[in-house]
């Protein structure tokens, strides 16, 4: 009985690598937390913006990972769409955005349209060569890019935020990795990886297709991404609507100046709802393209059967 529970605990343990990665990445980052803020070195600030922004995304990769219905997904390749996909794309949209946007009240409809773009661009260049390419696997790879463009945006967040007008801030950094950190998994990684099924579902084995519905798809992924991104302004032109009509005045940087309590207690609540709306939006988007996609068996693929054990099992 001994024997049995052990290799039971041994089994579950084996089929759920990305929570051991969360668990052992969440304490070497605590411990960085508390040994930083104990010493005060500066020498530990790389490694805890690399922990904080690299932790959740590599855990939903992980997770996404054991998802797969093809073996068409190996280690290597969600590992290469997870680094050069998001390196790549983060290189493309800064380049992009620093020519072709300027301030303005559509900016974050480019940035939208770039980012987007760029990730979906990585994703085909990446994964051209596969020779079977399922839906599923279109959002894995795709969340891989996704995940992997998040990590490095969010790494650059946490860096900028060390920096105040007071000096450097171990705190700013530790808030915006946790916010980005619980943000994540509903933002890059959950766009990209619609992207990349509706992507997979129109190509053929050797090529991808630029059809009406990946068009389509782009469009509604870059909308949800502008919305994410300009939920802040939206509240706040809500809030001061409900608490002051038409005779609002909005402030150059955006914020509002002197605030009262009504406002200070509505405007968080307009923002997270706006965000949490937009977070449902993409979950169900993602959640219907999966439960509809084919599984092997129905595309005529070849799964291989292992061959029996030459020997029975003792006992039975």
């Amino acid at each position: 009985m001994m024997e049995v529970g052990v290799n039971r605990v041994s089994r579950t343990r084996s089929r759920r690598p990305w929570l051991r990665i969360f668990l052992s990445g969440l304490g070497l980052w605590v411990a960085t937390v508390v040994v930083i803020f104990a010493t005060g070195s500066p020498n530990l600030v790389p490694t805890l913006v690399l922990l904080g922004s690299f932790l959740v995304p590599v855990t939903f990769v992980a997770w996404a990972f054991e998802r797969s219905d093809t073996g068409e997904l190996t280690p290597l390749l969600v590992f290469s769409t997870f680094l050069t996909g998001g390196v790549l794309g983060v290189l493309a949209a800064s380049v992009l955005e620093a020519y072709l946007l300027e301030p303005s009240p559509t900016l974050f409809i480019g940035v939208g349209l770039i980012e987007e773009a760029v990730k979906l661009g990585a994703l085909a260049l990446l994964t051209r060569h596969l020779a079977v390419k399922s839906v599923r696997d279109g959002m894995i790879l795709g969340a891989a890019v996704g995940f992997g463009f998040a990590a490095f945006e969010s790494a650059g967040y946490a860096f900028t935020a060390l920096f105040t007008v007071n000096g450097l801030s171990l705190l700013q950094v530790v808030q915006t990795e946790i916010l980005r950190g619980l943000l994540s998994p509903v933002g890059h990684g959950l766009w990209t990886a619609i992207l990349g099924g509706v992507l997979f579902s129109g190509s053929t084995q050797r090529h991808f297709a630029i059809t009406g519905r990946l068009i389509l798809a782009y469009l509604g992924v870059s909308a949800l991404h502008a919305l994410w991104d300009s939920m802040h302004g939206i509240a706040l032109v809500l809030t001061l609507l409900i608490t002051e009509g038409e005779n609002y005045r909005r402030t150059p940087n955006g914020w509002m100046v002197q605030p009262t309590a009504e406002q200070a207690r509505l405007f968080p609540v307009l923002e997270w709802a706006g965000l949490a709306v937009v977070s449902v939006i993409g979950i169900g988007w993602l959640l219907g393209l999966w439960r509809r996609a084919p599984g092997p068996h129905r595309l005529g693929w070849r799964i291989p059967i292992p061959p029996p054990h030459p020997y029975p099992p003792l006992g039975r």
